[in-house]
């Protein structure tokens, strides 16, 4: 049996990528407490008991070494009296908030340099194949005055894949040009790319980046993903009178436990909680068309207008907020007259909500989803339904505190965060396989 270790494991999106390709996973580490819970969570009922079969460290990366994770794995007891095994694959996403376009780039982040210390840990174990998952700003954030471990200093300017291509090769380790994979392209159903560096030891066979198994024209949609989970029943039943093939694998189970059965969801589906929604952002919600922004939102009813005769709670507002009667809000709106000012009243300045489309695979998957709205009602997706986007079998529980807020939100990883920082299995398998084929 393959082994591996998985660092910045998460919650476990790549591990359970790993399982379900063969791999046995020894070691894993995190520094979280919150993800902690649902990943041992998660290995327990897959039979990964800790200390006998599989260890989980709860480690900053900067103070983890390669003797710390080979003690612990001489240490378990499957490898009593016996000869502890070479690790046929590490694979690891160091934070990425720092490289992230999304977000606000950061090059002084102490997190963007976490990938130096995912090399050190290398050179430590030596691997016999390395992956490495990130964020597509991975691939072009610059370093200033950069010192790799092998003391290598590197000019100004010097991009991230270079360092880390030129770092790996000093330590014997060959690499494959760095490639952005879509999630969709592996039976995901949600558009997420990724940069994946694969890295062997000098001297093995070279590994492949892993062909596309699904065709843009086939990518899994939201409806394929989530239709079972609609709280509306009659709408339900009109959307999703029978089970797709993804929501039966979903509930049936993709990872296998240590004695190669996969767990089936419990009778009552996991982690399907919504977040209390106020009249008039319910309302608000109902205005927008399946996958329309806010911002086409605002431009339709500019040029458009729009009928909120039946939307109560947003007159109210309108009317206290520009000083109108109902009858003048209604005809307002309705007749495209609207300013920009008076938009904004009626949805808020926000320009980043979003409603998803039925027919469409999900957008990427984020760790706070409050403005993505669901193609069928007026509210936000549950933790089941973003864990689903992200091909996480329904028997996989989320554990901890749901969502946070504020400034918790920079060292909390409630259940929203678990989801959205996961890589997803599918997407993990796909290249874990590629790894199988050449050992």
């Amino acid at each position: 049996m393959p082994y591996a270790v998985d660092l910045f494991c998460g919650a476990g999106g790549c591990s359970e990528g790993l399982i379900q390709a063969g791999f046995h996973i020894l070691f894993s580490s995190d520094i979280s407490p919150m993800v902690e819970v649902t990943y041992r969570h998660r290995h327990e009922q897959l039979g990964l008991i800790q200390g006998k079969n599989t260890w989980f460290e709860r480690s900053d990366i900067k103070e983890l070494t390669g003797a710390d994770i080979h003690k612990r794995i001489s240490e378990l007891k499957i490898f009593q009296n016996k000869e502890i095994p070479e690790i046929d694959l590490m694979i690891g996403g160091p934070s990425c908030q720092g490289f992230s376009r999304a977000g606000r780039r950061d090059k002084d982040d102490p997190r963007n340099i976490l990938f130096g210390e995912y090399v050190r840990v290398i050179n430590e174990i030596q691997p016999k194949y390395i992956v490495l998952e990130n964020v597509e700003g991975f691939i072009d954030m610059q370093f200033n005055g950069y010192k790799g471990i092998t003391g290598i200093e590197y000019p100004d300017g010097s991009v991230t894949p270079f360092i880390l291509r030129s770092e790996l090769n000093e330590i014997g380790y060959d690499t494959l040009e760095p490639k952005v994979l879509n999630a969709a392209d592996y039976g995901v159903p949600q558009r997420r790319n990724r940069i994946i560096f694969m890295g062997y030891r000098k001297g093995i066979t070279a590994p492949l980046y892993p062909e596309p198994t699904v065709t843009p024209e086939n990518y899994l949609t939201l409806q394929d993903a989530i239709g079972d989970l609609i709280t509306d029943t009659k709408i339900r039943k009109k959307k999703n009178p029978i089970l797709s093939q993804y929501q039966i694998e979903s509930k049936n189970g993709r990872t296998p436990d240590i004695n190669g059965n996969p767990i089936p969801s419990p009778q009552k589906t996991l982690n399907t909680e919504l977040s209390g929604i106020h009249d008039i952002v319910k309302e608000r919600f109902s205005l927008f068309k399946q996958g329309e922004s806010s911002s086409n939102l605002k431009k339709r009813i500019m040029e458009h207008g729009i009928n909120i005769s039946k939307k109560p709670a947003l007159i109210k507002l309108c009317c206290e907020n520009l000083h109108l009667t109902t009858e003048e809000v209604i005809t307002l709106f309705k007749k495209g007259k609207a300013s920009k000012e008076q938009i904004d009243v009626l949805l808020t300045k926000k320009n980043i909500r979003q409603r998803f489309s039925e027919n469409q695979p999900s957008s990427t998957v984020v760790t706070i989803p409050d403005d993505y709205i669901s193609p069928w009602e007026p509210r936000t997706f549950s933790v089941r339904e973003m864990a689903r986007c992200q091909s996480f079998d329904d028997s996989f529980e989320f554990l901890g505190k749901r969502t946070t807020g504020g400034l918790k939100r920079r060292v909390e990883v409630p259940q929203f965060t678990q989801v959205g920082n996961a890589v997803p299995p599918l997407l993990a398998k796909a290249i874990a396989l590629e790894i199988i084929k050449v050992l």
